[in-house]
Formats: C-alpha cells, sequence, structure tokens
C-alpha cells in the first residue's frame, strides 16, 4: 500500500495540526478537509491530501488553524456588546 493511500484517525491527524481531534472533525464537516467514512462511521482522512494541507497546498488557510489553536469557552461564542464577565448578574446591567 502507497503511503499516499494510507487512511489516518481524527486524533493522527489532529496531532499533525496541533490541534484537538475535534477541530479536524469540524473542519470535515465543513469541507474544508476532505474525509471519508468507514462502514462504522467514523471518519478517516487521506494521508496524501493532509501531507498537503500541511504544505500549504490544501484548503485550510492560517487563519483557520491559528482560530483553531485558540482555546475556546465552554459556553459558546461571545456577543459583542453583551454583558463582560464584570457585568453579568449585576442589577441594571445593560
Amino acid at each position: 500500500m502507497d503511503t499516499g493511500d494510507r487512511l489516518l484517525t481524527p486524533g493522527e491527524v489532529a496531532a499533525l495540526f496541533r490541534v484537538d481531534p475535534k477541530t479536524v472533525t469540524r473542519w470535515a464537516a465543513a469541507g474544508r478537509i476532505g474525509s471519508i467514512r468507514t462502514p462504522g462511521g467514523h471518519r478517516r482522512f487521506r494521508e496524501s491530501e493532509v501531507r498537503a494541507l500541511l504544505e500549504g497546498e490544501g484548503m485550510l488557510d492560517e487563519a483557520d488553524q491559528d482560530a483553531a489553536d485558540r482555546p475556546r469557552g465552554g459556553a459558546g461564542p461571545a456577543t459583542p456588546g453583551g454583558p463582560g464577565p464584570s457585568e453579568a448578574g449585576t442589577p441594571g446591567a445593560p
């Protein structure tokens, strides 16, 4: 089997990009990286495509990877103009 045909797990891809495996799954769901589904429903990624992305020849761009590397809070995205942590729960706060 050619190494370009080797299939990688989300964890293996995540280790190469230094991101969380869930980030790789989100990239696949958004169409930023191609994936194959196993009969059991798991995602696998072609090593040749992953290597091309690592070398900057694919669909991901630097902004996507930088955003994926940043830690996220558990409550979801912040809303602009909303109360900050110091204002939350304060009576009379906008």
